[in-house]
């Protein structure tokens, strides 16, 4: 996985025994296993969840950037010979 993503600049996994995002805590606590990107956040709270959170705001590299970095990981994990423990 790490050599596909090196292609795109990501080059860095991290294990982390807490939730990789708010959104999908409940699931991680109940023990599913969760993948996240670890991703520049500087400017993310500029317009979340605010009026101004509209499409137009979205950077095109970066949208393609977390779109492969999620399909890479999840073709990874379909691949798996054996499935993460949970």
């Amino acid at each position: 996985m790490t050599s596909v993503l090196e292609s795109i600049g990501s080059t860095a996994l991290e294990q982390r025994d807490s939730s990789p995002g708010a959104d999908i805590t409940g699931m991680s606590d109940a023990g599913v296993p969760a993948l996240g990107i670890m991703q520049d956040g500087r400017t993310y709270f500029y317009y979340h969840h605010t009026a101004a959170d509209t499409l137009d705001k979205v950077v095109p590299s970066e949208l393609r950037e977390n779109g492969a970095a999620m399909a890479v990981m999840g073709y990874a994990l379909a691949d798996m010979k054996n499935p993460l423990p949970r």
